[in-house]
């Protein structure tokens, strides 16, 4: 049986590769048994689209300007 750490590496790759069926099945098996991997797979495809909508809109805002927009400086003096 998968070890948590293997699982997340899985669960993680699974973003880019589609698994083997003898993995889907080791990863599944893991899921049910261990909440706190399934709460990992479920918040990865969230954190992956958010990073993605996040990327695409930072692109906008390069081609708009010509460049990277300025660090967000909240909290300081300036």
């Amino acid at each position: 049986m998968l070890n948590c750490r293997e699982v997340t590496r899985l669960v993680s790759e699974s973003q880019e590769r589609k698994l083997s069926v003898v993995e889907k099945m080791s990863l599944n098996l893991h899921l049910m048994m261990c909440d706190g991997c399934k709460n990992f797979s479920l918040q990865v495809p969230f954190l992956r689209k958010a990073m993605k909508a996040y990327s695409e809109r930072l692109d906008e805002l390069i081609e708009d300007h010509g460049a990277a927009p300025p660090p967000n400086q909240e909290g300081k003096d300036t």
